[in-house]
């Protein structure tokens, strides 16, 4: 894996649902209005990155996201279609809030349980892993367009943990987050900078 790599990971902006707490899984929703503000706002410091791949997930949100980051068809690096960076399929619990699952099966835990009708944690790791994969040989800045739940798995993933341990980090909408390498151990994966909100990191690298 080059060590050049450097994964800039976006979290899509807000949707009708994200205050509401529902899981959204693959249901297809738009941005609303504040989250296509939200995504205006990840241009000024996208824009002034030399990305070598622009990558999104199929699903609306996502693409709107990208395309509102200044990544349409004027942009040199077109973004690309890809389906691995889908969200997790929450399946029979798509639409619902946690605290209604856990209404009827307390003990639930999408990062343990996965979803019955969708996938387990280890459909969405495989995923992420499949990602992984696919950037392992690239040089340079790849961005990501994609959805909280996912980001998380691949965070994990990417440090070599399990599926599981994504559950402590947490995402927020329209953050920019970076997947990289430590610069003295340059075979070492890090979390370089997680969960920011564009407007603090200016200037990064």
């Amino acid at each position: 894996m080059s060590s050049s790599l450097q994964i800039y990971f976006i979290r899509h902006g807000e949707t009708s649902w994200s205050p509401s707490g529902k899981n959204k899984g693959q249901t297809d929703l738009p941005l609303t209005p504040h989250g296509e503000s939200m995504a205006r706002e990840l241009a000024p410091v996208l824009n002034a990155i030399p990305f070598s791949l622009v990558l999104t997930s199929p699903l609306l949100r996502a693409r709107m996201t990208c395309e509102l980051a200044g990544f349409g068809d004027s942009r040199q690096v077109k973004a690309q279609i890809e389906p691995n960076l889908l969200e997790w399929d929450y399946g029979d619990y798509e639409d619902l809030r946690t605290a209604d699952i856990r209404k009827l099966h307390p003990d639930w835990n999408t990062w343990k349980n996965g979803s019955p009708g969708g996938e387990t944690p280890e459909d969405v790791g495989a995923r992420a892993d499949l990602i992984i994969s696919r950037l392992q040989n690239i040089s340079g800045k790849v961005a990501l367009f994609s959805h909280g739940q996912f980001g998380r798995v691949l965070a994990a993933r990417w440090i070599g943990l399990p599926v599981t341990e994504g559950q402590h980090f947490t995402l927020a909408p329209a953050t920019i987050s970076i997947l990289g390498f430590e610069v003295d151990y340059p075979q070492r994966r890090v979390i370089s900078l997680w969960n920011a909100l564009p407007a603090n990191i200016l200037g990064v690298p």
